[in-house]
């Protein structure tokens, strides 16, 4: 059973609004450790206990997820920051270095003084809808009786 520090194997699909984000179908099952993070939260704690072969769907709300849209993550960026991306669209990501090391944000208005840029992860506000099967489940080191 999948517990603290077991070593996972899944293979899952990810839709949000019904739409496949992610899929790891016709690639090698997503290797974890159980309990170190890996995951994001709802997950994690909707996959304890699973057992190799089970199959499961799990909805995580944004605060098990991705977290909530922070609007203070939502901010905008001189104009002149951008001249060397003339073609530069809304919708667009763009990537970028700061203070705190390297980040992406995407482009949502280009004005002749500002570009507004969202910071926030792509996936932060949204409902996930996963599919998951557990495909092998390795118990943590300390759970092996050895002789």
């Amino acid at each position: 059973m999948i517990a603290a520090g077991s070593k996972v194997k899944i293979h899952y699909t990810l839709k949000v609004n019904g739409e496949i984000v992610d899929t790891s179908n016709g690639r090698d099952p997503l290797e974890y450790q159980h309990g170190q993070g890996m995951l994001v939260p709802g997950v994690e704690a909707g996959l304890e206990g699973a057992k190799p072969g089970d199959k499961t769907k799990l909805q995580i709300a944004p605060k098990d997820g991705y977290g909530e849209t922070d609007p203070q993550l939502i901010l905008t960026a001189p104009r002149e920051a951008f001249a060397q991306m003339p073609d530069l669209k809304v919708g667009a990501t763009v990537r970028a270095s700061g203070p705190d090391g390297e980040f992406r944000a995407l482009v949502l208005e280009i004005a002749e003084t500002g570009v507004k840029l969202d910071l926030n992860h792509p996936l932060a506000g949204k409902t996930l809808d996963f599919d998951i099967e557990v495909v092998a489940v390795e118990p943590p080191p300390s759970s092996i009786i050895r002789p």
